[in-house]
């Protein structure tokens, strides 16, 4: 695990609460990579990543879903309207909660979602309230990844799931170019720290949970940010950044670090599935 202790909580909260505009007018609804197959448009990739992650959690019609992390509510109203799931949000962010609050009843979903300005570290639910645990780049930001996944256990009903797309720490870290490389990124997309595929099957199994799926997508991902950084060199948009803060400047410079740490594996992109043991 590469950890990055200059991270704040009031930092990450304070980065989406400034940087959703940004999300949007880089990327769209979806503040997540996209996932390529071939030569898909980056807003058919980034909603194939929602798909495929519905998949691989075996979504049902009509399931209660959290979706921790939720920025904007593209995964969350997608699932309502899409499959009739009630899906309860949360995210860091007044800004998100009220985007995406707004966005659910100009689509016509605000019976089937909630959207929650709270922070998933103290969030409180009641023991097997959801079918489904939704966490698309969220655990990043989470300073007690190990107590996360014990209380995604409680939070599933029996036999529920939980998804998670992470990024996570890479290969061949004992390298000090790799490893700053990696603690670069933490610092610029404000993440106390990045966890590998070994640490996040072992939280889980800890928690009682039981893997049952795992995935490297590294190399259909990171054209996203080829994509984000050919954006801002065209636009104004480090111009503005600028007017807003020195964070935010910082996060848009450590788009080409991300995708060395991506192209290089220092950095993975992965996606797991685990269960919630029916007995």
């Amino acid at each position: 695990m590469i950890s990055c202790p200059t991270v704040q909580k009031s930092s990450i909260r304070s980065h989406y609460e400034l940087g959703t505009l940004f999300y949007w007018l880089l990327w769209g609804r979806h503040i997540h990579h996209g996932l390529w197959h071939g030569e898909e448009t980056p807003a058919v990739a980034a909603q194939q990543l929602t798909d495929t992650l519905c998949e691989l959690a075996q979504i049902e019609r009509g399931q209660s879903v959290l979706d921790v992390g939720c920025g904007m509510g593209g995964s969350s109203i997608h699932l309502a309207r899409q499959l009739g799931c009630a899906v309860t949000g949360v995210t860091l962010s007044q800004v998100q909660r009220t985007w995406a609050s707004t966005t659910a009843r100009w689509r016509g979903v605000a019976g089937r979602t909630r959207f929650m300005r709270q922070d998933a570290e103290t969030l409180q639910i009641s023991e097997g309230t959801f079918d489904r645990v939704w966490s698309i780049e969220c655990t990043e930001h989470l300073f007690d990844k190990p107590e996360f996944f014990r209380n995604v256990a409680r939070w599933l009903k029996p036999g529920g799931r939980v998804a998670i797309c992470a990024w996570l720490a890479g290969d061949g870290l004992e390298d000090a170019g790799r490893a700053q490389l990696v603690y670069d990124v933490c610092e610029g997309f404000v993440c106390p720290s990045l966890g590998s595929f070994e640490d996040y099957r072992g939280w889980m199994e800890e928690a009682g949970l039981q893997v049952e799926t795992s995935r490297d997508w590294t190399d259909q991902v990171a054209q996203t940010w080829e994509i984000c950084r050919d954006r801002v060199a065209r636009s104004k948009v480090r111009w503005l950044a600028r007017l807003v803060d020195q964070e935010t400047v910082l996060f848009l410079d450590r788009f080409d670090t991300i995708l060395e740490a991506y192209r290089t594996h220092a950095m993975r992109y992965g996606c797991l599935v685990a269960t919630k043991p029916r007995s």
